[in-house]
């Protein structure tokens, strides 16, 4: 097996250009590291040489070639007040109290709002969701939303992408019985 070969005037397999007329650079690493690599981890030769241009090692390598969400995301315990919430969720679940999810209108409140949606109706939980109409409500959980939440029913109350500053609306669905989990 060869390593890749560049040419003289640093084309990489060929191709000299990007296809906005950029130069390709390739960047520089160390040739024995890179044979070693591709040896060691059964990878391509191509690979090898981006692992030993980047400076990962074998021991690294595998995490870098096939990374795992669970490894980049921090432990959700350490998070601010997760145990307390999710010791609330559990217990409206277990105890059958009616869950509104309160989602933000934009495109990370709508997803997670829907991520949340289907999680909990995948555990068999139904929930209410309640996005509010930019237009006419503004945004963020509002104290007339949350008050006809709770005159629906609804016990406990989850905010998606919403909630972290609205202080007055929380005071008053807390007077409300309501007790509002702010993701």
């Amino acid at each position: 097996m060869a390593l890749v070969d560049l040419r003289d005037d640093g084309a990489v397999l060929g191709v000299e250009r990007s296809l906005t007329g950029r130069r390709w650079r390739p960047r520089g690493g160390d040739a024995r590291t890179a044979l070693m690599l591709a040896q060691r981890l059964g990878v391509p030769e191509a690979v090898a040489r981006v692992l030993a241009a980047r400076g990962i090692d074998a021991d690294a390598a595998p995490a870098f070639l096939d990374p795992r969400l669970r490894d980049a995301l921090p432990d959700p315990g350490r998070l601010a007040g997760m145990d307390k919430a999710a010791a609330r969720l559990a217990a409206a679940v277990a105890n059958g109290e009616p869950i509104a999810l309160f989602g933000d209108y934009d495109v990370d409140g709508a997803t997670g709002t829907a991520l949340l949606a289907r999680t909990f109706a995948a555990l068999g939980v139904p929930v209410r969701v309640y996005i509010p109409d930019r237009m006419t409500e503004g945004y963020g959980p509002t104290a007339p939303a949350l008050l006809r939440l709770a005159a629906e029913g609804i016990r406990v109350v989850v905010t998606i992408d919403c909630g972290i500053v609205a202080f007055e609306a929380l005071a008053a669905a807390a007077d409300a019985g309501l007790a509002v989990v702010v993701v």
